[in-house]
Parts: structure tokens; C-alpha cells; sequence
């Protein structure tokens, strides 16, 4: 019933409020935390772990952010479909979804928030928002971590901060992200140059679900790798500066291809939205790469802004463990590709065609001019 409510309406992170997420997708930001006088959860024996989880759920669940939470309760509660939404909305992590007795979980009423107790380290807090809101997450995260420093004894040191897990969370214990949607830095060549860019600089490109996984849909998550010796708003600061650097080169590949490649975007996105409308089998792979087109396009203004929220929504709702959630089974491939497509054509059949053939006759490609 819990995982039910969650899937009745999207995370703001999702609908956009308050965001703008035409470029950027979303932000994230996580702060690891571990009690005092314990041992980390990777060493603790079980009756160790359920000790903590016994004094740091009630402290999460105490504050004012997570009043009316849409879950609190321990890991060993939800079924392994359950726990696979939840790593689809990105409120927890694969490695927490692996977890039972002696780990739990608090999510806040519009998801914004979410505290994972005894992943990696004792509590990971985590808020998500819409676009580009990186200094209003540290805000918000910071005012969360006071407010639990009140309530629990933190483990920390006056020479290198907070200690944790994982020697690359020490200090600060933050990891600041965003999640990009860069179509026209893949299709013009220049994603494996950026990434390349970026990771000298000290920041880490990851996949749609973080570290090890692939990049679907073109969506490709940005983040801090050090925390030891920098500031929360240092390392926020930096990771901004390099965000809008980064969303520039993708305006820049946009335009540009506007001007050079204008049939093959029209192709690119009249393909994916005539595919969509007329499958009968689709994989979530092939779907995530098709919705990347459909979301380009409403950029381009080839479809209406209306429409975003829809397109968005269904990069969750397409994935294998929110098909299955109403059927409290495990389908086969084949049968989660057929129900894939029904919700596609279901979800877009008020989505009108894509306004491409301006676009496509805008200007001749190279052989029609040669002929002519």
C-alpha cells in the first residue's frame, strides 16, 4: 500500500515545480552521516545495525520536513519489486535496495527528501529537485543536518570532518549532482570530449542510476568526487559553474545542429514519436532513447511545452518494476515490451504529431543540391 501511494502522483522532481528542467533534469544532493561510538553498517553484526535503526528512524521521522512521510518503515518490509520502484524514482540507492532487517528508510510527503538509514553509512540524507537548484538543495539539506545534529551524536572529527564509510566522503560528507539531458552533445560526437573535460577537473559522469551504469536516454549525472578539504558551498559553487558551462555546449550543439543538420533532427524526433505510437513491443532501453527525442523536440518548440510534464513522467513509468507493480508479479521481457507500448500509445495519443516538415525542408541536404 505504501509503494501504491507513491505511484498515485509525480515527485516535484518530475512535474518541474518551481525548477525549469529544460536542460537539466534534476539535482540532487546527499549527505553522509554516521552515529557516534557504532561500528559503520559494512562491519556492524546484525543486532548492531537494528540498534541504530532503532535510535536514528525515530530522530528522521521527528522532524518538521518529514511530517505525514509517505513511507517510514525498515527494508525488510518491502518486496524486492517494491524496493526496484524506488530505485526507479531514484529515492534510494541499488546498494540500500539490497538491504533488509536493520535498515530502513523515510521518505517526506512530496519526495523531495529522503533519508536511507544504514546503506553504506548510517544515514545517507538526500533532497531531489526539479532543473538547476543546487544552492536551494544545500540550503535545505543543511537546515536537515542541523536539526538531526540536535538529536543525534554525529561522528566527526576537528581535523578532517565528518567520518565516514567511504575515505572519498570525508570531510564534508556531500555529494552534489545533476542529472543533464544532452541529445545534441551525443548525436553531434562531443559527449566522450566533455566527459573527458569535466573528469580532469575533478568531478565524476555516471549513468542514469549512478556509479557502473549506463547513460540511457542521453541523461548523464554530473557530481563532485572529493569532499575533504572543501566547503559545502565551495563544492556547490564549482559544480554549478561547470553545469551552466556544460549547458552551454549543449545550447551551442543545438543551434548548431539547427543550422547543419536540421533534416536529421527532424528525422530523429518524427521517428521516435511515430515508433512510439505505433509499437506493439518496445524495450525500456529503446523507449528511453526514443522519450530523449520527444523531450529534444518539445525543446525545439516541434511540440508543445504541455507536453513536457507527460514525456518526462513516462521516463519512470516505462521502467520494468513500475510495469510490474500492478500486476505483484514478475512478467517476462516479452511481456513487460507489450505493456511498455500499451502505456505509450495510451499516455501520447493526446500528443500531437510533431511539428517537424518546416524543419526537415528548412534546408537541402548536401546530395539534393549536387542534383539540382
Amino acid at each position: 500500500m505504501k509503494i501504491q501511494n507513491l505511484l498515485k502522483t509525480s515527485s516535484e522532481w518530475i512535474k518541474g515545480d518551481g525548477g525549469g528542467n529544460r536542460i537539466v533534469f534534476s539535482s540532487r544532493l546527499r549527505l553522509a552521516r554516521n552515529l557516534n561510538r557504532h561500528p559503520f553498517p559494512g562491519w556492524a553484526k546484525k543486532a548492531e545495525r537494528e540498534k541504530v535503526l532503532a535510535v536514528a528512524q525515530p530522530a528522521v521521522a521527528d522532524l518538521p520536513e518529514m511530517k505525514d512521510a509517505i513511507i517510514n518503515d525498515s527494508m525488510e518490509h518491502f518486496t524486492p519489486l517494491e524496493k526496484q520502484v524506488l530505485v526507479e524514482q531514484h529515492l534510494i540507492s541499488r546498494e540500500h535496495a539490497a538491504k533488509n532487517a536493520g535498515s530502513g528508510l523515510v521518505i517526506s510527503k512530496n519526495r523531495s527528501l529522503s533519508v536511507m538509514i544504514n546503506e553504506e553509512d548510517h544515514l545517507r540524507i538526500q533532497s531531489l529537485r526539479s532543473g538547476l537548484q543546487l544552492k536551494a538543495l544545500l540550503k535545505a539539506v543543511d537546515k536537515l543536518d542541523t536539526e538531526l545534529e540536535e538529536r543525534l551524536d554525529f561522528a566527526f572529527s576537528p581535523q578532517i570532518g565528518f567520518l565516514t564509510a567511504c575515505p572519498t566522503n570525508v570531510g564534508t560528507g556531500m555529494r552534489a549532482s545533476a542529472m543533464m539531458h544532452l541529445p545534441a552533445l551525443v548525436l553531434d560526437d562531443q559527449i566522450t570530449q566533455i566527459i573527458k573535460a569535466v573528469n580532469k577537473i575533478g568531478l565524476a559522469v555516471r549513468g542514469l542510476y549512478g556509479e557502473g551504469t549506463e547513460a540511457l536516454g542521453n541523461l548523464f549525472q554530473i557530481s563532485n568526487q572529493m569532499t575533504l578539504g572543501q566547503s559545502e558551498g565551495d563544492i556547490v559553487d564549482k559544480l554549478h559553474k561547470v553545469i551552466v558551462q556544460v549547458m552551454e555546449h549543449e545550447e551551442n550543439a543545438r543551434q548548431k545542429m539547427l543550422e547543419d543538420k536540421s533534416r536529421m533532427i527532424a528525422d530523429q524526433v518524427g521517428r521516435a514519436y511515430g515508433i512510439m505510437m505505433h509499437s506493439y513491443s518496445i524495450s525500456s532501453k529503446e523507449v528511453l532513447n526514443l522519450l530523449s527525442m520527444l523531450r529534444l523536440g518539445v525543446d525545439l518548440n516541434l511540440l508543445p511545452e504541455e507536453y513536457r510534464a507527460t514525456i518526462d513522467e513516462l521516463f519512470i513509468r516505462t521502467q520494468p518494476a513500475h510495469l510490474q507493480k500492478d500486476y505483484e508479479r514478475k512478467l517476462t521481457t516479452e511481456e513487460r515490451d507489450g505493456l511498455r507500448s500499451d502505456l505509450l500509445r495510451e499516455r501520447l495519443k493526446s500528443v500531437p504529431e510533431p511539428d517537424t516538415k518546416a524543419l526537415a525542408l528548412a534546408k537541402p541536404i548536401e546530395g539534393d543540391k549536387k542534383k539540382s
